[in-house]
């Protein structure tokens, strides 16, 4: 029996930084910027269910990490005036976790499930009859003898969650009344994002800093809260407390992290493109093999951000730097030749 909220960490957090993520995290609407056609809908969805005073429908929020996925559930449950329960994928091992966990909601009750891609076969397929006829079949004893027991719940919702939407199998997906994408943010919101962390955090930021920071911030809130936090201490070390836009150049020079949010994880990808590969196209195992990282993260992690700003091109024969990735990187782009005027 899971009596405790498990919520499965990012990989790449430390557990400081999940504390001050918590902490920032909005507890209302107001708060919560952008994904304004996400909003609309959920508060469509919500103000109906509540109309009917019904539970409402699942609901499966998907996009990179760090756009707010947690938060809006959080949020979803404050407007139904429901309790949530918090788990994650890897959490629920067994069919018998979830069914103590489904036995134990009240109805209204919201279930988040972070990461749900990576549930248990068995327990997807246990979890289908309780998404849609709130039911829940156990098999008692074994062989001749087994027997099926249904057990009754109260109508509740699920909230899932997850990076890769490609994972889940067609029966879950469906199995979703309310489906939305999060896109990356634009950097106005990012910038208000990162005042009002700034109010909370009590640190003194002037607006070139709160600028570079949002600029730098890949379009995720989550990675601007982690720079704003790094800044901060480096105000606190180097400087007096207040986060200048110097401080913020030396601090983000530290953490190699360049004028358009690049690490050095996406500067290696790139020159692996342009300078041994003559700029692609070359297969995505031959880069991961070239810079050593795993395929999976360099399709999770370091693409998105690359593709979305133009930097690299995937084509059926592989990746491609672009241009402004040359120019980016202060390199000469080769002429175009007949192979790469075919792609």
């Amino acid at each position: 029996m899971l009596s405790k909220k498990q919520i499965k960490l990012d990989e790449q957090e430390t557990p400081e930084e999940q504390i001050l993520f918590t902490s920032l995290r909005v507890s209302d609407w107001t708060g919560f910027l952008g994904q304004k056609q996400v909003k609309e809908s959920l508060h469509i969805a919500i103000d109906a269910a509540k109309k009917r005073k019904e539970a409402i429908e699942h609901i499966l929020l998907y996009g990179p990490p760090g756009l707010g996925k947690t938060t809006l559930s959080h949020l979803v449950a404050k407007q139904m005036g429901a309790n949530i329960r918090v788990t994650s994928g890897p959490a629920i091992e067994r069919a018998g976790d979830l069914a103590s966990i489904l036995t134990n909601l009240e109805k209204g009750d919201i279930l988040f499930i972070d990461e749900i891609h990576r549930l248990n076969k068995v327990v997807e397929e246990t979890l289908y009859p309780a998404m849609e006829d709130y039911a829940l079949d156990i098999i008692l004893g074994k062989g001749p003898s087994a027997r099926t027991l249904r057990l009754e719940l109260p109508q509740f919702t699920i909230i899932g969650a997850t990076t890769r939407i490609g994972l889940m199998s067609a029966p879950l997906r469906d199995r979703f009344g309310v489906v939305h994408r999060l896109s990356f943010y634009d950097p106005k919101d990012l910038e208000t994002i990162i005042e009002n962390a700034a109010k909370k955090l009590k640190v003194s930021i002037d607006k070139e800093s709160v600028r570079q920071i949002a600029k730098r911030a890949r379009g995720t809130p989550r990675i601007s809260l982690k720079l704003l936090k790094r800044a901060r201490d480096f105000a606190q070390v180097r400087g007096e407390g207040k986060i200048t836009s110097e401080l913020v150049k030396e601090a983000l020079a530290m953490l190699e992290v360049d004028s358009m949010g690049l690490d050095s994880s996406d500067r290696r990808f790139l020159k692996a493109i342009i300078d041994k590969h003559a700029g692609g196209p070359v297969g995505l195992e031959t880069i991961g093999s070239t810079i050593s990282e795993d395929i999976g993260t360099i399709e999770e992690v370091i693409e998105p951000y690359l593709l979305q700003i133009g930097f690299v091109k995937r084509t059926p024969r592989g990746r491609v730097a672009t241009p402004v990735a040359y120019e980016h990187l202060g390199k000469t782009p080769p002429k175009s030749s007949p192979q790469q005027k075919l792609i």
